[in-house]
């Protein structure tokens, strides 16, 4: 547009006119003119002329406004919709300049790039992912697997191992979840810390776990997204870090690199010897981590004997020392690493933990394929090989010497105030309230580390015995949720663990027979007296350091096949 037409709408009326009574004169129409294809750029100043003559007036001008600008509006909705329709009505969220959002169809993107924004597309946050379980292909050999009729062989007592189906490394580790498995209502578990120990309302507890009242206990087992509760090393800011059951700095920074799969176990006491896992594949050496926690009564022996160096590992063993232990009881300081060992490994996925006198004899990857994976389960366990109620675990323990029978008469009359009862088969599919604790697989979400949490907390407040404690928090955590727990047959976790002696056994095993030089004087005997041979000791009246075990039989049957493969010990 010239200067002379910008010139033309700020002058006056007449002057208007008289250009365009002149225009006419010269026989030139303004809407023929606007008709003809070639346009010149005079005749297009014209045609703005004639429009700014009409634009100036208020009303036409208003209203010739209005009607290009409903023109304009209807153009745009029509066209926006039928693109819209065209694409099957769907509309993705498109961010305008952060502030505003419009369907991303190319007439609007257009329209918005037109007008000078920048358009950002934006899909919605894609929902958390899961590990939810799987199943074999048909026709897998795992899925037929049953187990065998047990071996007749009379001679062999005492419980055996097995078959169990495992997959070949390849495919278990193939199977790695990608994702954690859910853990159902609880997301966010964090832990109480204490620089100075509340002991308001004291019952039970100690300075490492704390003293949780009988409210806060009750509290703990209440399910809920965000929980934080006593477990273990309250008083410090970190876990082995002035809290009792302290480690070396580098040992705490080994752990925490632990990104994977965790094999760990423990000897307090120099009470077992160190028992290196076998049959373990190149894989495993390279990703899983193998910790074993001493004390430093075991570290000594270790160093004497020459097993230990400056590398801190045996074998595939790292060896890590526990400094200040919490607890006289080498029993109790032992189930600081077996129930707490996510708070030592923070990063850890998986673990798998071993009591210190078995030996590990299968591939870690192939455990946690066929108890974990495969069952689609966050905790295993297995039963125990005979016993299945706790009362008469109970009574195995007070018979055998295990603990105080004051302590446990009074931890079982608790839990029957709160309502434990007999085990029955009204408890299906649970096949046990006693589990063999010596073996534990699970995953490290907040479900499962909340069930050892408050299984600690039981054990340190009651009786170390872990076996007594055991059902009464499961079977409170599985009242208000459906946390993926198995518990398998004793025989199969037999099959990938082998059981020592305890060391004080070994060593009355390997000494050295005495063999007489000469024979024994002879013993003069009464003619009128026969010497008749009674009974064999039984009871009370048996030798000290008899290796006869006392018998202690479960009430009932067994309830599954497992009865056929256990004897009890004689």
């Amino acid at each position: 547009m010239s200067g002379g037409s910008l010139g033309i709408r700020s002058g006056s009326y007449g002057s208007l006119e008289k250009q365009q009574l002149q225009l006419q004169n010269n026989g030139v129409s303004l809407i023929q003119s606007a008709r003809k294809p070639p346009k010149t750029l005079k005749e297009k100043d014209r045609f703005f002329h004639w429009i700014f003559k009409f634009t100036g007036r208020k009303k036409v001008g208003m209203l010739f406004l209005f009607t290009i600008s409903a023109a304009v509006f209807i153009w745009v909705l029509y066209v926006g919709k039928g693109e819209d329709s065209q694409e099957g009505n769907s509309v993705h969220n498109t961010s305008v300049n952060g502030n505003m959002s419009i369907g991303d169809s190319p007439s609007l993107i257009a329209r918005a790039n037109i007008m000078g924004f920048t358009t950002i597309s934006v899909l919605p946050p894609p929902p958390p992912s899961y590990f939810l379980g799987y199943t074999l292909p048909s026709g897998h050999p795992c899925n037929s697997f049953t187990l065998p009729p047990p071996p007749a062989d009379k001679k062999r007592t005492g419980p055996r191992p097995c078959p169990v189906c495992y997959l070949p490394m390849d495919e278990a580790i193939a199977l790695v979840p990608k994702f954690p498995s859910p853990s159902p209502v609880l997301k966010n578990l964090t832990f109480i810390y204490e620089e100075t120990l509340i002991r308001d309302g004291e019952f039970g507890g100690s300075d490492f776990g704390g003293f949780p009242t009988l409210r806060q206990r009750n509290e703990s087992f209440d399910i809920r997204e965000s929980m934080s509760v006593h477990c273990g090393f309250v008083r410090g800011t970190k876990p082995g870090r002035n809290t009792g059951f302290d480690m070396d700095e580098d040992d705490l920074l080994e752990m925490e690199q632990c990104h994977g799969v965790v094999v760990a176990s423990a000897i307090f006491g120099n009470f077992d010897e160190i028992n290196e896992p076998t049959n373990i594949s190149d894989y495993s050496k390279e990703t899983v981590c193998f910790l074993m926690f001493v004390d430093e009564e075991t570290e000594k022996y270790l160093r004497s004997s020459g097993r230990l160096g400056t590398s801190k590992k045996i074998g595939l063993w790292r060896i890590i020392v526990a400094h200040n232990l919490p607890y006289t009881d080498a029993r109790r300081t032992g189930k600081i690493p077996k129930l707490l060992l996510h708070r030592m490994v923070p990063n850890a996925r998986y673990s798998i933990w071993l009591d210190g006198k078995l030996e590990l004899v299968v591939d870690p990857y192939q455990i946690l394929e066929r108890f974990l994976w495969r069952k689609n389960a966050t905790f295993a366990i297995s039963k125990h090989y005979r016993r299945f109620d706790v009362f008469v675990e109970a009574e195995a323990n007070k018979a055998a010497g295990k603990y105080g029978n004051a302590s446990i008469d009074f931890q079982i009359d608790f839990y029957k105030n709160e309502g434990l009862t007999p085990y029955t088969e009204a408890k299906l599919p649970l096949i046990s309230d006693v589990p063999e604790g010596c073996v534990i697989v699970r995953e490290h979400v907040p479900i499962s580390n909340l069930f050892t949490c408050l299984w600690f907390n039981e054990v340190d407040r009651f009786t170390s015995r872990d076996q007594i404690s055991f059902s009464t928090v499961r079977d409170k955590l599985l009242s208000r949720v459906d946390f993926h727990f198995l518990m398998f047959l004793d025989c199969e976790r037999r099959n990938f663990v082998v059981q020592k002696y305890h060391r004080d056994i070994l060593e009355r095993l390997a000494a050295p027979v005495d063999v007489a030089l000469s024979p024994p004087p002879p013993v003069e005997t009464l003619p009128e007296k026969v010497v008749r041979r009674g009974p064999g000791r039984r009871g009370r009246d048996r030798r000290p350091g008899s290796r006869r075990h006392r018998k202690v039989v479960a009430g009932g049957r067994d309830i599954n096949m497992e009865a056929n493969y256990t004897v009890l010990f004689v």
